[in-house]
Order: C-alpha cells, then sequence, then structure tokens
C-alpha cells in the first residue's frame, strides 16, 4: 500500500501526472475534466493508475473529495510504486 497527498488542477488541455506542489511531498494531477459532479475525481484515478501501472479501482481517494488536495492510496501498490513517486515528484 502506498499513500501520498496529490494537488489536483482540473480543466487542463492535457492530463499530466508529475511535479512537486509546495515544499512538501505532494504530486501535482493536472486533468482536463471539469471540478464538477466527481468528474475531476475519477480522472484523477484514471491518470495515477496508468502513471503507476495499476487498476484505476486500486487507485482511492481517501481525503479531499471536495478539494484540489487529495490523499491518495494505491492498494496493491506495485514493488516500485515508492520509486515511481519519487521519480513522478521530480519531472
Amino acid at each position: 500500500m502506498l499513500r501520498f497527498g496529490v494537488r489536483v488542477k482540473p480543466g487542463v488541455r492535457k492530463a499530466r501526472v508529475g511535479g512537486r506542489w509546495g515544499d512538501g511531498d505532494t504530486l501535482v494531477v493536472a486533468v482536463a475534466a471539469p471540478a464538477v459532479e466527481g468528474k475531476a475525481n475519477e480522472a484523477v484515478r484514471r491518470a495515477v493508475a496508468e502513471a503507476f501501472g495499476v487498476r484505476r479501482q486500486d487507485v482511492v481517494i481517501v481525503s479531499g473529495e471536495r478539494g484540489r488536495d487529495k490523499v491518495l492510496v494505491i492498494d496493491p501498490a506495485p514493488d516500485d510504486a515508492a520509486k515511481i513517486l519519487a521519480r513522478l515528484l521530480e519531472e
């Protein structure tokens, strides 16, 4: 299991997972979907799942459903999930 924070940027032209938000270890996830009726949340789950090579169902939003700052859990996480996260944070 891997737990980490994300900062969502909804309504962008092209979805992207990568970069660091602020001074901490918060991953930036930009999605094309608007922040209405849970569309951005589903887009975040899809984008993160693709970035980590897991199924969308394995990505769960555990807090922040209604805000831009969220906490996600990937369970089960791939063996190299921590390395993937570190690489994405540095992009």
